[in-house]
């Protein structure tokens, strides 16, 4: 189940330390358990951009910040991401809500989100998993600790 509590608990085990994010549509319902817990720093942002910024700096501070937007934010943040994983070479891990993933797939919206999500993740070479509702935080986890141990960038695409 990818609830707050849930996630919550996979950000602690991956050794997180700070949640860089615009809590956004499905990621928002998370916004409650991750408060409450007081091993993590939420550091909510104005722009997708300044995420990667932010978390690039806590990076390099020795920090292990974790970036958590909407799919949208990741097409606009596009050149922060080039920046900080591939100039950089630092490797931040990200959470990608993909809002309308399943309305998509019933054709039933005309939301573009997630037709682009995946050929953006490719495009910037950013080894990803699509989370949907028959995963669960250990998902989560597994792919952050994974990502960590080969000291490259990762992320996940929820599916929303």
């Amino acid at each position: 189940m990818l609830d707050g509590p849930s996630i919550t608990a996979a950000l602690i085990r991956s050794d997180i330390t700070h949640v860089v994010w615009i809590p956004d549509s499905e990621l928002g319902t998370w916004d409650a358990a991750l408060s409450a817990e007081k091993r993590l720093t939420l550091l909510r942002v104005c722009r997708e951009g300044e995420a990667f910024a932010l978390a690039a700096g806590l990076h390099l501070g020795g920090k292990k910040p974790i970036v958590m937007i909407q799919c949208t934010g990741l097409f606009e943040a596009g050149d922060a991401l080039r920046n900080v994983l591939h100039d950089m070479n630092l490797p931040l891990f990200m959470v990608v809500g993909v809002r309308s993933y399943y309305l998509h797939q019933q054709g039933k919206t005309a939301d573009t989100c997630p037709i682009f999500a995946e050929p953006i993740m490719r495009a910037w070479q950013i080894p990803y998993v699509v989370l949907d509702k028959n995963h669960s935080a250990d998902d989560l986890a597994a792919a952050i600790q994974q990502s960590h141990a080969a000291k490259r960038a990762g992320a996940v695409l929820i599916a929303e």
